[in-house]
């Protein structure tokens, strides 16, 4: 699915709208935010949330059956990490930002055109593999490249 006008591939699409219905809870995209920023168990987690651990542990497998997290096993501890989600959050936060209208709004705008680039190239990568793109745009944000 090339999002500039290209050939529409369904099964790119159905992967991309649910790497999006995954993000699309308020929990959900909390846990994302906290785990870009560390690793952490279940239950640290449902603490941050103000939620029950099954509630959060649920949460976290649909955000791991969307690859967006990530987890290892210490002893009988499971710990949680985001995939390289940073750009795809950051994209979010501007799109909402330019939505809402204000004095954010021009400087939100400056930033989308800054990074139309990374979106055309990580659009490419999406019709494959769609976590892989999410941490191609994430890694060019972060580098401002």
């Amino acid at each position: 699915m090339d999002v500039q006008g290209g050939a529409w591939d369904p099964e790119a699409a159905d992967r991309a709208v649910a790497v999006l219905k995954a993000v699309a809870d308020p929990s959900r995209y909390r846990l994302l935010w906290a785990l870009t920023r560390s690793e952490m168990p279940v239950s640290a987690l449902a603490e941050l949330l103000g939620a029950h651990v099954a509630a959060t542990s649920q949460h976290l497998a649909k955000l791991r059956a969307a690859g967006l997290v990530v987890s290892r096993r210490e002893g009988t501890r499971i710990y949680y990490r985001a995939a390289e989600v940073r750009g795809l959050l950051n994209e979010a936060d501007l799109v909402a930002s330019a939505s809402h209208g204000g004095a954010e709004d021009a400087q939100a705008r400056e930033e989308a055109a800054a990074v139309g680039q990374e979106r055309e190239e990580a659009a490419a990568v999406v019709q494959e593999r769609p976590v892989r793109a999410l941490r191609v745009a994430g890694r060019r944000l972060a580098t401002g490249q």
